[in-house]
């Protein structure tokens, strides 16, 4: 192990391979000394884990209804939170939500930073008109709060967990078109990307091989430290029935139910906002922590 961590740590290697993991385990080796960047990790790892597991850490089935057990509190023998005003298992609908959860944050991740990127890095690039013309398209989306616009486009598209990650996606990527622009603004016409152009490389693998990859440190930063964000907008448009449809464990649709009973079975509605509350802390906690890792000021001299 020992001589596994001095290859690691060559100042001098021999291969690219042995840079980039040395880059890593650097990296690991800053984030592990940050200890609320650990706290978010550990959430998030819990929340892939808890989702992953559902059908064995679920006590019951989320779905099932027990009106001769609605409205038990928390602590009840085989209800630990407590059950809904359908009888069904809280805790069971929690775990279950988390897959929900999880299943909207992996499509918004995987959609919005893409083309976020894309528009960005062309719009760079080429400048001009093309620079002009997207980044208005840009200020237009920005203009409008992201809640408002993505419930002005589930209202069109129609209620559903599909259409409500299309919405999200498509009021989430300027940002990350922004963030790319400033990024190849910067790059663009430095000595490299001349001379990768004087080899006869044209503008798609310029951008694809030598902008994108620069750009993306500061991408992954934003899509951590967004996902607390798309975690609301999707409860929120649960909470208002345009999301997920009941009887769906959502956990924004879970509060919406028990709103009504907020006042003397607490619990309904609390629970899954508490899981809310910390898996958004979670990713926020674990998106400063790679800001530092991944931002190239802050690396040891």
């Amino acid at each position: 192990m020992s001589s596994l961590r001095l290859w690691l740590t060559d100042p001098n290697p021999t291969s690219r391979r042995q840079a980039r993991l040395g880059q890593l385990w650097l990296a690991w080796l800053r984030i592990r000394r940050n200890s609320l960047a650990m706290a978010g990790l550990v959430i998030v790892a819990l929340l892939v884990l808890v989702a992953v597991f559902a059908p064995l850490l679920a006590p019951h089935d989320p779905l099932v209804q027990d009106l001769g057990r609605r409205l038990l509190p928390p602590g009840t023998p085989g209800n630990l939170l407590g059950t809904d005003d359908f009888g069904r298992d809280i805790l069971s609908r929690i775990i279950y939500g988390s897959r929900i959860t999880l299943y909207i944050i992996g499509l918004v991740a995987v959609t919005a930073p893409v083309l976020g990127l894309l528009i960005g890095t062309v719009a760079g690039y080429f400048g001009g008109w093309v620079d002009a013309v997207l980044m208005r398209l840009t200020d237009i989306f920005l203009a409008f709060p992201r809640l408002i616009l993505a419930l002005a486009l589930v209202a069109v598209l129609g209620p559903g967990i599909e259409n409500a990650v299309l919405a999200i996606a498509l009021t989430a990527w300027p940002p990350y078109a922004r963030i790319a622009r400033a990024e190849t603004l910067t790059v663009r016409n430095s000595d490299y990307i001349a001379a990768v152009r004087l080899q006869g490389a044209g503008a798609v693998r310029i951008i694809a091989g030598h902008i994108v990859p620069m750009c993306l440190s500061s991408v992954i930063i934003r899509v951590t430290l967004d996902m607390a964000g798309v975690i609301l907008i999707a409860a929120g448009l649960g909470f208002l029935g345009l999301g997920v449809q009941p009887p769906m464990p959502e956990w924004g649709l879970m509060i919406s139910s028990g709103r009504k009973f907020l006042f003397e079975q607490w619990w309904v509605a609390t629970m899954p906002g508490l899981a809310i509350f910390i898996v958004s802390l979670g990713f926020n906690l674990l998106g400063d922590g790679l800001r530092d890792v991944l931002d190239p000021r802050s690396a040891p001299k």
